[in-house]
């Protein structure tokens, strides 16, 4: 068992709306958090296709920058730049989905890592469009953090009592941070929670 609440606290959230160059906005979702491992195994957890199979999922493609990667069962993209073992940034599941995570070392041996996931306004719709991405995001923090600890050996099923209770945990957190944000009205908010939760929590009975 996980400490659910435990782990949806140690995630910080934020989401933004920020002016595009063309005249357009972007929508913005932050998630930083910080693990005990040090940065060059955080890195190598990030880039390690084996790794990554352990607690993401099977990756595969021409692994460098200028190359492309598969994600098995989910979006790919490009890989457009890779600054080891502190920033990786690619196009995920079209080009104008960018997706960047960055690494920090902190003084006690730990990484905090910022994971941020940006897309035009016109694929978001609001600030709400951050109920589709940052639940699978969470997800995805956990399950590294796991690896990192040795806790998990592999990947967790995404349909078990667990996890579902964990994303609608997850869907709630990321409901908050947008009403903070003030990036989506309340009935954008309210829609986009209800088809987060039937992806992400559908059935979960709290513990």
């Amino acid at each position: 068992m996980i400490d659910i609440h435990s782990h949806i606290g140690a995630i910080h959230r934020s989401v933004s709306r920020t002016p595009r160059e063309d005249g357009g906005e972007n929508v913005t979702v932050l998630a930083r958090k910080t693990y005990t491992a040090d940065l060059e195994d955080t890195w190598s957890a990030l880039t390690d296709p084996s790794r990554i199979a352990r607690w993401l999922m099977p990756v595969s493609g021409d692994l460098r920058v200028g190359g492309s990667f598969e994600l098995d069962g989910n979006p790919g993209g490009d890989i457009l730049e890779c600054d080891q073992p502190r920033r990786l940034r690619v196009t995920y599941g079209g080009e104008t989905s960018i997706l960047e995570v960055r690494l920090s070392p902190d003084g006690d041996g730990s990484t905090t890592l910022e994971l941020e996931h940006t897309v035009p306004i016109e694929m978001a719709q609001s600030g709400a469009g951050a109920l589709w991405v940052g639940p699978g995001w969470d997800g995805a923090l956990l399950g590294l953090g796991r690896h990192l600890s040795g806790e998990a050996s592999e990947r967790s099923a995404d349909d078990s009592p667990e996890a579902l209770v964990f994303g609608a945990a997850s869907v709630k957190a990321w409901a908050a941070a947008v009403e903070t944000s003030g990036t989506a009205t309340a009935e954008q908010l309210a829609e986009a929670v209800e088809v987060s939760m039937a992806q992400y929590g559908a059935g979960a009975t709290e513990g």
